[in-house]
């Protein structure tokens, strides 16, 4: 019975620091702390595969999830890393092919309710409940877009700074020489998520720490957010 309600207590903390979760009360945000049903994933465990049907809204309380998908070579790579808050759906397209997973990068607590209980729970909400959950979403796939679409004729050095970007948003703390990283990503980890190869990725990084936008703090990176968007006429939101 302690260590059930420890488990809540600590839950509604972690939903109580979500900003994508704001728009509930605090005693809406208790309540979905009582009602979760938590799981807890090791990597590389799949949370959830593109063939599941979306019957529950899934929250990332702790650790870090990815998206993972198959390219045109067949192999298995990044495409999103997923601070804790609401787990995105995967889109309703005919993308078999890709196998879009969600995996836990880090060990992940992983809460889940059914959305006819979250429409109970946010009971002042119901109406708008699904699509503010859902708002994340649309974010999320926003990002991707920008990182992957050929169509803006974004290059290798424009993709890889809205990336540091998307990182620095994600997992970033402010600190006097730009954002800190909380985490640390590998060059190859950073390839997938742009689509190029490690030794390319590389090398603009280190263009970055030339031209003073990326600092390297033993395994961290701290990125130069407001400089990095100047420099490259990026905006990030």
């Amino acid at each position: 019975m302690n260590e059930s309600r420890s488990s809540r207590a600590s839950d509604l903390i972690r939903l109580s620091q979500i900003e994508a979760l704001s728009w509930l009360s605090a005693a809406e945000l208790g309540l979905l702390a009582g009602a979760l049903t938590s799981t807890t994933f090791r990597p590389p465990q799949t949370i959830f595969r593109q063939t599941a049907r979306a019957a529950d809204a899934h929250i990332l309380l702790r650790g870090i999830a990815r998206i993972t998908c198959r390219n045109g070579r067949r192999e298995r790579v990044t495409v999103a890393m997923l601070a804790p808050g609401p787990i995105p759906d995967f889109p309703l397209m005919p993308l078999g092919r890709f196998d879009l997973r969600c995996e836990a990068y880090k060990d992940c607590r992983v809460g889940s309710l059914g959305w006819e209980a979250f429409e109970d729970i946010a009971i002042h909400n119901a109406d708008s409940a699904f699509q503010k959950f859902h708002e994340n979403d649309l974010q999320q796939w926003y990002r991707l877009l920008l990182r992957n679409s050929g169509f803006l004729n974004l290059d290798l050095h424009q993709r890889i700074a809205l990336t540091l970007l998307e990182l620095s948003s994600a997992f970033g703390v402010k600190e006097s020489r730009g954002t800190l990283l909380r985490e640390s990503f590998s060059h190859q980890e950073i390839a997938e998520l742009v689509g190029a190869s490690r030794p390319r990725v590389t090398e603009h990084l280190a263009q970055f720490e030339r031209e003073h936008l990326l600092i390297r703090q033993g395994r961290q990176l701290i990125v130069c957010v407001d400089e990095i968007g100047a420099a490259q006429k990026l905006a990030y939101n």
